[in-house]
């Protein structure tokens, strides 16, 4: 498995003012993915101009902000076998989000962190 991404991620019910936030703190945004997991999420990705990234996950169920890392992969697969083995459990059971160019889900540790695992998906 090839991590090709490394960075903390937000999950927030209010992800304008954390976009706020750190646009204030000089980052801007990169990308934007909409109706991501059939909830409606939306993912901000931003950058500074010293190549750190955050993402910001607009999740109106949570209650309250929830941080994370997220991890993409080359293989969904081998991260879930790999995580799992060290008794992290998926958050959404057997779910695993899916968007036309991405699938992943997030995993909780066994003493409560998270890393979101995404496998970006490529068209040929």
């Amino acid at each position: 498995m090839k991590i090709t991404t490394f960075n903390p991620m937000i999950m927030t019910p209010k992800a304008d003012d954390v976009i706020r936030l750190f646009e204030e703190l000089g980052f801007e945004k990169r990308h934007v993915k909409t109706g991501l997991n059939d909830e409606g999420i939306t993912n901000v990705r931003m950058r500074d101009a010293n190549g750190f990234h955050v993402d910001i996950s607009a999740v109106d169920r949570l209650p309250q902000d929830m941080t994370s890392i997220r991890m993409n992969v080359d293989s969904f697969e081998e991260a879930e076998q790999l995580l799992t083995a060290k008794g992290f459990t998926n958050i959404q059971g057997d779910k695993v989000g899916e968007s036309p160019s991405a699938r992943g889900t997030a995993f909780v540790s066994p003493t409560g962190f998270s890393i979101v695992v995404s496998q970006h998906i490529k068209h040929t």
